[in-house]
């Protein structure tokens, strides 16, 4: 049933440039390992060459003590090996059964066995914790749920080494728990798995064995008990990281309001809800998912449609219908997926910095001098790490990918800033820079609102905290209010 991993001097070139240095680890079968290290660390790489996404450039790779070279996902799987992968790899316009089967179709002779497949997928979806109908189109899911069918999918394949990169980025503490629960399960049936995360209090729980990864080399493993979360964040960087918060400067006691919402109204997400935000305050919003808080912020900035609500920005009543009128008032978005909805990926960099403000670059003709600029400044200014300006977004680590859709976001000069889950995916450093960049933008008399589902995050960074559950404002916490336990409680009902 398990699988024992080896890799030997395992190298991968991707044209001039080596990404992974000659790397060799074994995986014993039947345990939960922890990979960590920044983004650019070569983690990705390498699962994606145990999962036969890439293949090696040099080096060897033994399965059960066999040298193998998988050419493509389908000769790993069918060795019992499958990636879950950081970036959803499913098809929006097709049901929840039919991706899961995507490929791996059951048939009962010449035609397909769709009842077979649904009651296979109900099954696997309900390990998981995700009771919707398996012929829901996958477009219609939210974030988490797409989470949760990417990890039925997995288990539909009957992994014996199963891979997670960043499984719990949009799970809430109870579906994280759940997850946990059925890793646990897997690794007492003889599964093996290699948990890919960031969020080193997860790493902590749930793994077994601690393995370290930087600048495409292997660091270090040690079992995960006698490892505490400030060593694995110093073995990751490199670097003593103990200061990973800013120091709280609270926004002055007469700060005018930046952003004021009364009455706002959500059909199915959100009822009533009305909050302040002070200019130089950085204020968080929690809650499970389902709470309504990143459909409020689309409907105030007109991607979703509103029954209700009144806005004022600076103190003055606006009417908000699109994200181009909120722009020009002052206020922007940046949604939770960076790559579907906050960079094109596809565009090298400069094009997606000044996307949203050509009208400075054309005048009437676009001024490549001007743009190129106004990238080098960006890069500076948000440590985004690339040795080529003229590479594409798609091209740049997660952590570089969101720097660079934080620079693009700001570049327009807001007032008033809307961040949904701003350190999804991104490495421990990545964290801290953009930690140290919100905190900053406050400093400068901005207003920072910070969308997260890490209760460390919104307790380290925000001067105060909204809760919501359920599509209503349970509570606005202060400073000397929060704490994990306070924000679980009103966000569960429980207070």
């Amino acid at each position: 049933m398990s699988v024992s991993v080896s890799f030997d001097a395992i190298r991968k070139d991707f044209g001039s440039v080596r990404v992974l240095h000659g790397v060799s680890f074994d995986i014993a079968p039947g345990r939960i390992y922890g990979l960590l290290g920044e983004n650019g660390a070569g983690k990705s790489t390498l699962m994606k060459i145990l999962a036969g996404y890439e293949t090696a450039t040099e080096g060897e790779m033994r399965i059960d003590g066999v040298a193998r070279q998988f050419h493509d996902s389908r000769q790993a799987e069918a060795a019992g090996i499958v990636l879950i992968h950081q970036e959803f790899n499913l098809a929006e316009h097709l049901t929840i059964a039919q991706n899961m089967y995507l490929g791996h179709e059951q048939h009962r002779g010449p035609l397909l066995d769709d009842a077979a497949m649904r009651a296979d997928a109900v099954r696997h979806l309900a390990q998981v914790g995700l009771n919707v109908d398996p012929d829901t189109r996958v477009r219609e899911l939210i974030v988490a749920e797409k989470q949760l069918v990417e990890i039925a999918k997995a288990l539909s394949r009957k992994a014996r080494l199963l891979i997670m990169d960043e499984p719990t980025a949009t799970l809430t503490p109870t579906e994280t728990a759940r997850l946990f629960t059925l890793m646990r399960r897997l690794k007492a049936e003889g599964v093996t798995l290699l948990y890919i995360s960031h969020k080193l209090d997860e790493v902590e729980q749930i793994t077994d064995e601690v393995i370290v990864m930087r600048d495409g080399r292997f660091v270090s493993r040690a079992p995960t008990a006698t490892l505490s979360r400030q060593q694995m964040a110093n073995l990751m960087v490199g670097r003593d990281v103990s200061d990973m918060f800013p120091a709280k400067k609270p926004p002055a006691t007469d700060a005018p309001v930046a952003l004021k919402v009364s009455g706002l109204s959500v059909p199915g997400w959100a009822e009533a809800l009305s909050f302040e935000a002070r200019a130089g305050e950085i204020l968080g919003f929690a809650g499970l998912v389902g709470a309504g808080r990143t459909e409020s912020f689309e409907a105030i900035l007109g991607l979703r449609a509103r029954s209700a609500g009144q806005f004022e920005i600076a103190g003055r009543p606006v009417g908000l219908r699109n994200p181009r009128e909120a722009m020009q008032h002052g206020l922007t978005y940046l949604s939770e997926d960076r790559k579907g909805k906050g960079l094109h990926v596809n565009l090298p960099l400069a094009d997606n910095l000044v996307l949203m403000t050509l009208s400075r670059y054309a005048r009437p003709w676009l001024s490549l001098k001007a743009e190129r600029a106004a990238l080098i400044k960006a890069v500076t200014d948000f440590g985004i790490r690339t040795g080529d300006l003229t590479l594409r977004a798609r091209m740049l680590s997660g952590g570089n990918q969101q720097k660079l859709a934080l620079a693009k976001f700001l570049h327009p000069a807001p007032s008033v800033i809307v961040l949904d889950e701003p350190t999804r995916g991104v490495d421990v450093g990545a964290k801290r820079d953009i930690y140290f960049l919100i905190q900053q933008l406050a400093a400068q008399g901005r207003a920072v609102i910070v969308i997260s589902s890490e209760l460390i995050e919104l307790i380290g960074l925000c001067h105060r905290v909204a809760v919501m559950r359920g599509g209503r404002l349970q509570a606005t916490l202060g400073l000397e209010q929060l704490n994990e336990e306070a924000l679980i409680a009103h966000a569960t009902g429980t207070h």
